[in-house]
């Protein structure tokens, strides 16, 4: 089942990226990893811009684009290479990935049991609780593919 293909990969994925939280641990500083590094190796700007084989103006447009945040990867590789580094990237979820699965799936059950719980009062039919988690991962398990978690914002 490609469900259960994706449930694990996001677990295998979920597992991996655990050593990064919190985010914020890496949060670069103020003017940036590359600025912060040269200043800590004690390299000027123009021994930096001999070792990447630029013009110093360069060296402080590169610093600039980082700490901005509109410098380019490759760019930032070259940097980290000129530094003696490895540049590490990755998008670390604020929750889990199952986690982000999970609660989609559950605003997206409330929401559409929430409207036939609606309907079925206006025509005077009672329905039980829309809510109760029975109810909602009843309906998860049953109405919900996954591929259709996305399709709105």
């Amino acid at each position: 089942m490609k469900s259960d293909t994706r449930k694990r990969a996001r677990e295998r994925l979920d597992e991996r990226l655990a050593p990064l939280k919190p985010a914020e641990r890496f949060r670069a500083p103020p003017k940036g990893w590359v600025r912060a590094i040269r200043d800590a190796l004690g390299m000027s700007g123009v021994q930096f811009a001999r070792r990447l084989r630029v013009q110093p103006p360069s060296v402080a447009a590169l610093e600039a684009s980082e700490e901005s945040g509109a410098i380019q990867l490759n760019t930032l590789r070259r940097a980290a290479e000129a530094l003696d580094c490895t540049v590490v990237y990755a998008l670390v979820p604020n929750d889990s990935l199952e986690g982000a699965v999970r609660a989609r799936a559950r605003k997206i059950a409330l929401r559409d049991l929430g409207r036939v719980a609606h309907t079925m009062k206006l025509e005077a039919q009672g329905t039980p609780d829309s809510s109760s988690d029975e109810r909602v991962e009843a309906y998860i398990r049953d109405k919900l593919k996954e591929r259709d978690l996305w399709n709105e914002p």
